[in-house]
C-alpha cells in the first residue's frame, strides 16, 4: 500500500502573539533546537513513510528555508518520494488563497493523486507528539476504513476547544462536533487522518461543490462523511500530544520537557526528531554559574554568577556576569545583560535584554511576558508580567522605564523600514 502524507503548515497562529508575526506557526523554535514542524516530519520518516507533501500559505520564508531538500529528514530524494513544498498560487479558475484546510489540499489535489497513493495521510504541522503511523495504517487496514482520525481523550473542561468525537463498542465514530460550547464526551480530534485515496477524493469534491461549506476538514468534511454513512474509525492515541496553540500551551510544553520524567522523551535513540541546525560551538558555562532543571543548546555562553533554573536556551544564547533566568524560554542568539531578571518570560530571537533591566515576573494567574524578534528593553527598564514587546522595537520606542502589564509597545518606524 502506498501511503502519502500531506501536512497542512499555512497557519498564522496569531494566537502566539509575536512569535507568528514573522514566521508561519510550524517554523516556531521548540525546545532550543527544533521547529515544531519537526515533530510530524520526524514521525513520518520514522514510521517508513517518505512520500511527503507540505501545503505553506503565512510568512512561509523562514520554513522553506529549514525544510530545503529535506536532507536532515532523509527525504531529499525524487525517486521515492521526498518532501515537496506547495504555496498558493494565482491561475485560472478557483486557485487562490486556501479558505480552509480542505480547500488547501482540494487545490493541490492534482499534485496529491500523482503516482496514485493508495492512503493520504493528513497531518498538521504544529503539534507536539510521537506517533508510529505504522499502527494507525494497520488499524486502518483491519476496520476496512474509508478514513480512520486520530483521538485522544483530555480532561473534559479542556475539550470544548476541540472538535469532540463520538464512538460506538468497535471504535466506529458515530458523531462529531467541532468545538462544542458543552461537550458531553473528553475523546477529542488530533487532526490526524488516514483516509482512503477515493474517499478523500469524494469527500474534497463534494465539499467544493457546497458554496455555503467552510471548506474545514473538522468543520465540513468530517460531519458531511459520517452523515453519509461513510465507514470512519477512532483511533486510540494514548500518548504525550499537545496543540501547541497559545501562548501558555507553548510555554507549558517547555515546562513539560523540564520534569524529571519528560512525558516526551527528546533523548530516545529510537525515536529521534529530526531537525535542521547549524554548527555552533560548545556550550561554555564559567565557573560560579548555577544552572538548574534547564536545557541548555549549542553555542550558548553563560558567565559568572548566572542563575539559569528551569528554562530553554536556544543556540548562540549569552547570558551576562549575575543574571537570573527562571521558568523562561530564549530563542536563538538573544543577550541577558548583565544582572537582569528574565522571570517567566518568552524572548524570540537577537532580543537585547539590557543591564539591570527587569522582565516578567512569577504571578499566580501565570503571566507570561513576550519580547519579540529583533528588541531590545534597555538598561534598568522594567517590563511587568504579561506585557508584550512586539519585534523591532528599540529604545526610542518607549516612552516610560516601566512597561505595564497590560501594555503592547510596538516600534513607530514604518514598516519599510525595518
Amino acid at each position: 500500500m502506498k501511503t502519502r502524507a500531506v501536512i497542512l503548515a499555512g497557519g498564522e497562529g496569531s494566537r502566539l502573539g509575536t512569535l507568528t508575526v514573522k514566521r508561519t506557526k510550524p517554523a516556531v523554535p521548540f525546545a532550543g533546537k527544533y521547529r515544531m514542524i519537526d515533530f510530524t516530519l520526524s514521525n513520518c520518516v520514522n514510521s517508513g513513510v517518505f512520500d511527503v507533501m507540505i501545503l505553506a500559505q503565512y510568512r512561509p520564508h523562514s520554513l522553506i528555508e529549514h525544510i530545503g531538500t529535506g536532507g536532515p529528514w532523509d527525504l531529499n530524494r525524487d525517486w521515492t518520494g521526498g518532501v515537496r513544498i506547495f504555496t498558493p498560487y494565482k491561475a485560472r479558475g478557483s486557485s487562490d488563497w486556501y479558505l480552509g484546510t480542505a480547500d488547501a489540499v482540494q487545490q493541490n489535489f492534482r499534485f496529491i493523486k500523482q503516482n496514485n497513493p493508495d492512503q493520504v495521510l493528513i497531518l498538521s504541522g504544529d503539534h507536539i507528539y510521537e506517533m508510529n503511523y505504522d499502527t494507525l495504517i494497520d488499524f486502518h487496514l483491519e476496520n476496512k476504513a474509508g478514513l480512520t482520525m486520530a483521538t485522544i481523550a483530555v480532561p473534559l473542561l479542556e475539550a470544548s476547544r476541540f472538535g469532540v468525537v463520538g464512538v460506538g463498542t468497535d471504535q466506529r465514530v458515530t458523531s462529531f462536533i467541532e468545538k462544542p460550547s458543552h461537550p458531553t464526551s473528553n475523546l477529542i480530534n488530533m487532526g490526524v487522518y488516514l483516509f482512503n485515496f477515493e474517499t478523500l477524493n469524494r469527500a474534497l469534491w463534494a465539499d467544493h461543490q457546497r458554496h455555503e461549506s467552510s471548506h474545514d476538514f473538522g468543520k465540513d468534511i468530517l460531519p458531511w462523511l459520517i452523515k453519509e454513512g461513510e465507514r470512519v474509525f477512532a483511533f486510540p492515541y494514548t500518548g504525550y500530544w499537545v496543540d501547541v496553540g497559545t501562548v501558555e500551551s507553548y510555554w507549558q510544553a517547555h515546562m513539560d520537557q523540564l520534569e524529571d520524567k519528560p512525558p516526551f522523551d527528546l533523548n530516545d535513540r529510537k525515536w529521534i526528531i529530526h531537525t535542521r541546525s547549524e554548527e555552533r560551538p560548545p556550550v561554555w558555562i564559567a565557573r560560579g554559574a548555577n544552572i538548574v532543571d534547564s536545557m541548555i543548546t549549542d553555542g550558548c555562553e553563560i558567565a559568572n554568577g548566572v542563575l539559569v533554573e528551569r528554562s530553554i536556551l536556544s543556540p548562540g544564547v549569552i547570558v551576562r556576569q549575575g543574571a537570573r533566568i527562571i521558568e523562561s524560554i530564549i530563542l536563538t542568539d538573544t543577550e541577558i545583560g548583565p544582572n537582569a531578571v528574565v522571570e517567566r518570560a518568552i524572548i524570540d530571537k537577537r532580543v537585547l535584554i539590557g543591564e539591570n533591566a527587569h522582565i516578567g515576573g512569577i504571578t499566580p494567574d501565570l503571566k507570561i511576558t513576550m519580547i519579540g524578534k529583533n528588541s531590545e528593553v534597555p538598561l534598568g527598564y522594567i517590563v511587568e508580567p504579561g506585557a508584550v514587546i512586539a519585534t523591532d522595537v528599540t529604545g526610542s520606542d518607549y516612552s516610560s522605564k516601566t512597561i505595564r502589564g497590560d501594555e503592547y509597545i510596538q516600534t513607530k518606524r514604518l514598516a519599510y523600514e525595518i
